[in-house]
């Protein structure tokens, strides 16, 4: 019976020895990238009408995406010269009525925000993209949007710099 359970232990342990490498649960394929640069992304959002003024999202929104391609890859972050360079701009953010009331007042609001983002791998070019990438939050419109802010910006940087992070390093 040992006999048994150590040819199973051995057979089991060649079995992993063996395999295709260790599976990346979040999908991303670095290639052979070492390093990413994530500049600060410029708020050029001011300049669309409709648009407010988020003092700090540029910095919020870089720190963001530096922090979901360093939790999601093993690639180092540089300041320049990296293998991969994400690099953008913030072209939305606007809070907007999206239902009214029978008193035609607004019931619910919407905060949305896009992103135009340039993506460059120099180690496998027909990779690179430039692509607008967009979310929202919806809250009743008796809230301030102050009190909703920190919440709806942790939800839409989420979303949006998941689906930067699909887009360039996701091989589905």
């Amino acid at each position: 019976m040992k006999k048994y359970k150590v040819i199973l232990f051995s057979f089991v342990l060649a079995l992993f020895q063996n395999s295709c490498g260790v599976y990346n649960f979040t999908g991303g394929d670095v290639g052979t990238a070492k390093t990413f640069a994530v500049p600060r992304f410029q708020n050029y959002a001011t300049q669309n009408p409709g648009s407010v003024f988020e003092p700090g999202l540029e910095r919020d929104f870089t720190q963001a995406l530096q922090d979901r391609i360093l939790n999601q890859t093993s690639l180092d972050l540089t300041s320049s010269n990296g293998d991969l360079l994400y690099e953008g701009e913030i072209v939305e953010y606007r809070i907007s009525p999206m239902s009214a009331t029978a008193q035609q007042t607004a019931a619910q609001n919407r905060l949305s925000m896009a992103v135009n983002v340039r993506f460059y791998n120099k180690t496998k070019e027909d990779a690179d993209f430039e692509q607008r990438f967009s979310f929202f939050y919806d809250f009743p419109a008796a809230t301030q949007p102050s009190a909703i802010k920190s919440e709806a910006l942790e939800i839409i940087f989420e979303r949006i710099t998941q689906d930067i992070f699909n887009e360039s390093l996701a091989d589905w």
